[in-house]
């Protein structure tokens, strides 16, 4: 038995980029949607890894890095510039 804590079908717009570093390629996709609490789905397309994320949060060089398995810092901050110029500035907000 389980309680359902929502159903939603929501039109959402997926913004797909990508990039190469001196070390590596990056694909990613970002789901923009009304649902939680605006924060965008980042997914890493080689990876699989996802995460909710705001230009706040992308900021976070050392979330990044093990958020989506990135091997130096130097990488997660070259990543982290190009998600805050991507992603939105929300203010903080209470969630439960």
């Amino acid at each position: 038995m389980f309680e359902r804590l929502y159903d939603v079908s929501e039109s959402t717009t997926v913004e797909f980029f990508g990039y190469v570093s001196e070390r590596a390629r990056y694909d990613f996709a970002i789901v923009h949607t009304d649902s939680f609490f605006g924060k965008p789905l980042v997914v890493c397309m080689q990876t699989g890894r996802s995460s909710l994320l705001c230009a706040d949060d992308a900021a976070n060089t050392e979330y990044l890095q093990k958020l989506y398995g990135i091997d130096t810092i130097e990488e997660a901050q070259e990543l982290s510039v190009i998600m805050q110029q991507r992603l939105p500035f929300l203010e903080t907000k209470e969630q439960y």
